[in-house]
């Protein structure tokens, strides 16, 4: 029986469309359900496109026992990817789905992450602080931004001409690359 996939988004989706077409030939697992916190977030379009079940929810339906944890249960999922989700993930479901629920950071972490520090933010600062590599942290979700445990990271180099937009291509190659990977990883141990 094929492993089950449900992905939290909170924008456009291309990390979310990018892991169901990565699975939609795997024998190993399946995306059953996309969740986003906007309801005319382009994720929603993206799900439908690829026939993969998408909705909705509100910040109150997230905390509440009733509300997405609900959904949760009854899709019964094997691992929660949080790509491109931009709210603090509620202890309430870290404690229902254990060592479940992982996410992707467009930086090398710890450095550039925390509250606040997602997609261009993250690019800009990088750029505005003269690194020379950045990168990709796939990790575990604890109750805290950014700081569970790291499962992979992959680097990128910089040059000194780079704009935060030719960084956020870079980058976003890598999550493309990787992220289905290390979800594919995952749900075989």
């Amino acid at each position: 029986m094929k492993k089950r996939i449900v992905i939290f988004a909170s924008g456009s989706g291309t990390n979310a469309q990018n892991i169901i077409q990565y699975f939609q030939q795997s024998k190993v697992a399946e995306v059953v359900h996309v969740l986003t916190n906007k309801k005319d977030a382009k994720v929603l379009a993206r799900a439908e496109a690829h026939n993969t079940k998408a909705s909705s929810f509100t910040r109150a339906q997230l905390i509440s026992e009733e509300g997405v944890l609900q959904t949760l249960k009854k899709s019964k999922p094997d691992i929660i990817v949080l790509a491109g989700f931009l709210l603090k993930f509620p202890e309430i479901i870290l404690q229902s789905f254990p060592n479940k629920v992982i996410n992707i950071h467009p930086a090398l972490l710890p450095k550039y992450g925390g509250k606040g520090m997602y997609g261009h933010h993250v690019h800009e600062a990088v750029v505005a602080n003269n690194e020379t590599e950045t990168g990709i942290t796939i990790h575990f979700v604890n109750e805290n931004y950014d700081e569970g445990a790291i499962i992979l990271q992959k680097k990128t180099t910089i040059l000194p001409e780079d704009t935060a937009e030719d960084v956020a291509k870079n980058v976003q190659k890598l999550e493309y690359e990787w992220l289905p990977k290390v979800i594919e990883t995952l749900l075989k141990e």
